[in-house]
């Protein structure tokens, strides 16, 4: 399969996922699978660029969903795997294949602010800058390898949505540089086996 091989993980509106699809033919990258947690408008996304896109349940222990999360991503044969929005824990066996290969994306200045809360504890702490990071996945929470960030400052109005819309707004065209960055090998992806 010719180009540079994309799935994305997600579990809500599919903003980030929306990035991707309007910047995939940057350098030949093709985005091959969309992957969600539950019914969410990132799947109406995919439908509408015709990109091939399935639910993986969460109904079953976490070891079982893992393998089946795992069964899928091997499916699409990525050489990159983007959680963008993606609001589930990666389990161990798909960090073991894709370990250099799957990343995500942040709003916050890791290692500040980690976790699903990013943006209310950014405000809780009352910090005047905050941002968005792009990191390599590993087994903790928001703790793999940083590729790159971006500040986003905090205005003394700011809301959680006010502050989170223009976090989403850099987080996005972070993702899109950071794709181009892999595709042209300024970044580097284990291989795939």
């Amino acid at each position: 399969m010719s180009g540079f091989r994309i799935t994305v993980l997600a579990s809500g509106t599919g903003s980030l996922f929306q990035a991707l699809i309007d910047n995939q033919n940057i350098h030949n990258a093709k985005i091959v699978g969309l992957i969600c947690d539950r019914d969410c408008p990132a799947l109406e996304r995919a439908a509408a660029a015709k990109i091939p896109a399935q639910v993986t349940a969460t109904n079953s222990d976490k070891t079982s969903w893992d393998l089946d999360l795992l069964k899928t991503l091997d499916n699409y044969e990525s050489d990159l795997i983007i959680s963008a929005g993606f609001m589930r824990l990666i389990g161990q066996a798909v960090l073991t294949k894709y370990e250099g290969r799957i990343i995500n994306t942040h709003p916050a200045l890791l290692p500040n602010f980690p976790g699903a809360h990013a943006v209310r504890d950014a405000l809780a702490a009352k910090a005047s800058i905050t941002g968005s990071t792009i990191h390599f996945i590993d087994s903790g929470i928001d703790t793999g390898e940083i590729i790159t960030q971006r500040q986003v400052e905090v205005f003394s109005g700011d809301t959680e949505d006010s502050l989170h819309e223009r976090i989403k707004v850099v987080e996005r065209e972070l993702l899109v540089k950071v794709v181009s960055d892999f595709v042209s090998g300024k970044i580097k992806t284990r291989p795939r086996s």
